[in-house]
C-alpha cells in the first residue's frame, strides 16, 4: 500500500473523513428515494441498542449490483433513529478506490472505509458500530434466481472481528433490490479464462471478481460489473435478533473449525429470516 494511499484522509484507512455535514446534505435525496421511490418498509429497530456506547457488527447481504439501494436505504432509517452523531462505519471493497476514486472519497465522508480488518478493529475500539456485506460483488452480482439465498461467499473474516472484538453480531436482511436489474448469470469464470490466456484485458486492470450478465437501465443487455440505474421496486428491510457465541477471545478466533460453526449459526440465522421476510 503506498504511504500517500494511507495518509490520504479519505482513502479509506482513517476513520476521521466521516462528515456529519455531508450526510446532512445528501438525506434529501435519499429521503425521497426511500419514500417515492423504493416505498421502504422496514422492521426491526428494537434490536439494535439505543446506548450509544454500545457497539456492534452488522452483517449485511447485498442485492442490486454496483447501486445496492439496500444499503443507502438502511441508512436513512439508521439517520433517521439515531441521528448524524452515532458513528457507523461501512467497510467498503478497495477496489472502488482503485477504479472509482472520486466515488471512493465521497462514500468515505458518509462513513465508508476499506474492507480491511485493521479498519473494522479501529472503528470498533473507537466506540463505533461496524457495518460489513461479506459476500461482496459475488453477493450483489448473484443470478437473480438465487435472490431468494443468503451467499456470504464463506468470507469468515467477519466472524473472527466478531469474536476477537467481543461485539454481538445483529445481521441486516432485505428484499427487493434484486428487482431493481435482473442479472441472469455469472459468466467470470469464462471470462477469467480468456483474460488468462491474454484474450481479454480486465478494465483499468483490476480483477472484477464477477462478470454478469444482466438486464438494466440504461444499458437494456449489459455485460460485466457495469454501474446500472435502479428501476422502482419496493424494498423491505429488517434488522434480525442479536447473534452471540458461547466463545470470545482471540484463541476462539484463531479456532478454524469454531470459527466456522459460527458463520453457519450467521447464515443459517439470516436465511430463517429472509425466508419469512421475503412476500408470499
Amino acid at each position: 500500500m503506498a504511504a500517500s494511499q494511507r495518509t490520504n484522509p479519505f482513502g479509506g484507512w482513517s476513520l476521521e473523513a466521516r462528515d456529519p455535514k455531508t450526510i446532512q446534505t445528501w438525506m434529501p435525496v435519499w429521503k425521497w428515494l426511500y419514500r417515492y421511490y423504493f416505498r421502504v418498509q422496514s422492521d426491526g429497530w428494537e434490536n439494535i441498542p439505543t446506548d450509544s456506547q454500545e457497539r456492534v457488527l452488522f452483517v449485511g447481504s447485498h442485492n442490486g449490483g454496483i447501486a445496492s439501494p439496500d444499503l443507502p436505504m438502511f441508512m436513512v432509517d439508521w439517520f433517521q433513529r439515531f441521528g448524524f452523531e452515532r458513528a457507523i462505519y461501512g467497510l467498503m471493497h478497495p477496489k472502488v478506490w482503485q477504479v472509482a476514486r472520486p466515488m471512493a472519497e465521497l462514500a468515505s465522508r458518509l462513513g465508508a472505509v476499506q474492507a480491511h480488518p485493521k479498519m473494522a478493529f479501529s472503528a470498533l475500539q473507537q466506540g463505533g458500530s461496524v457495518l460489513v456485506y461479506p459476500g461482496g460483488a459475488r453477493d450483489m452480482f448473484r443470478p437473480h434466481r438465487m435472490r431468494q439465498r443468503i451467499h456470504l461467499a464463506r468470507q469468515m473474516g467477519f466472524i473472527k472481528v466478531a469474536l476477537r472484538e467481543e461485539v454481538p453480531i445483529i445481521p441486516i436482511i432485505s428484499w427487493g433490490a434484486h428487482d431493481t436489474f435482473i442479472v441472469l448469470e455469472d459468466c467470470y469464470k469464462q471470462m477469467q479464462f480468456l483474460n488468462e490466456r491474454g484474450l481479454l484485458p480486465w478494465m483499468f486492470g483490476v480483477d472484477p471478481e464477477v462478470f454478469p450478465i444482466y438486464l438494466g437501465l440504461p444499458w437494456g443487455l449489459a455485460f460485466g460489473p457495469l454501474p446500472h440505474l435502479p428501476v422502482p421496486s419496493q424494498i423491505l428491510t429488517r434488522v434480525c435478533a442479536p447473534i452471540t457465541f458461547d466463545r470470545y477471545g482471540p484463541d476462539a478466533a484463531r479456532d478454524r473449525d469454531y470459527v466456522e460453526e459460527c458463520y453457519a449459526t450467521v447464515v443459517d440465522s439470516m436465511q430463517w429470516d429472509l425466508d419469512r421476510l421475503k412476500p408470499a
